[in-house]
Parts: C-alpha cells; sequence; structure tokens
C-alpha cells in the first residue's frame, strides 16, 4: 500500500503549479506527504473538512479552498482527505 500513495503524491506534485500534497486518515493522521505540505498540519486538515462538511449535511463532500498569499490549499474529503497546494 505505501508504494501505492508514493505514486499518487508523486503524481500529484508533478502536476503543473502543485507545490505540495497531502494525504491524511480519519484520525487526522498523514498518511503521507510531498512538497512544502507538512504532515503536522493533517489534523488541521481533516478537522477544517469535518466542519466545512456541517455547513450543508446535504452535500457529500465539499471542496475547500484556502487561499494564503500567493498559495492556495484545496482540502477534499473522500473516504481519506487530502490537500493540494497550488502556487497563484
Amino acid at each position: 500500500m505505501e508504494e501505492q500513495v508514493d505514486h499518487i503524491l508523486d503524481k500529484i506534485i508533478s502536476a503543473p503549479g502543485n507545490v505540495g500534497c497531502l494525504l491524511a486518515n480519519n484520525q487526522g493522521l498523514c498518511i503521507g506527504a510531498r512538497g512544502s505540505a507538512s504532515g503536522k498540519s493533517a489534523g488541521l486538515l481533516v478537522a477544517i473538512s469535518e466542519q466545512a462538511s456541517k455547513l450543508d449535511p446535504n452535500c457529500n463532500a465539499p471542496v475547500v479552498s484556502l487561499d494564503a498569499g500567493d498559495k492556495v490549499c484545496i482540502i477534499y474529503k473522500n473516504g481519506i482527505t487530502g490537500a493540494v497546494y497550488k502556487q497563484k
């Protein structure tokens, strides 16, 4: 399974404009991170995704976009939580 996670992270980080990516489990533990994404933020990213899903209970998986200066962090949860950091 570790090879599959590594393959997915490598594929995400290689896309143009992506500067970081992270995958986390439902407990907020980091499964893997690449680039400027820090594994220490995994719990926070999962919590943000969970709180966003409470805004509209009819929406199964909201996409959260955080704009921070010269980067954008996009968070999506579908079984596990993924975050992609993009350069503006």
